[in-house]
């Protein structure tokens, strides 16, 4: 098993499991709306590919059968595990 790092550093393409969420790191709206797209612990996630502008936001989640589009400052409030 490999040690939690969080979600803004996982390579594209490498499946993960969400292991936390920090909600209070989020602002209460945001956080609300990721938990309605399925964002939670024991999600399977993964980045399909990173943003083009530069701090390469935003980062496109491939959720289930979804690809949502996240900031990199929430994917770094999720800690996630290589799966």
């Amino acid at each position: 098993m490999t040690q939690p790092f969080t979600l803004d550093i996982l390579e594209p393409r490498q499946p993960a499991e969400i292991v936390t969420v920090d909600w209070a790191a989020l602002v209460p709206e945001e956080a609300k709306r990721l938990r309605a797209l399925g964002i939670e612990e024991g999600a399977e996630i993964e980045i399909a590919h990173r943003g083009i502008f530069g701090g390469r936001d935003p980062l496109a989640l491939k959720l289930g059968r979804m690809v949502i589009a996240v900031r990199r400052s929430h994917a770094a409030a999720m800690t996630v595990r290589l799966r």
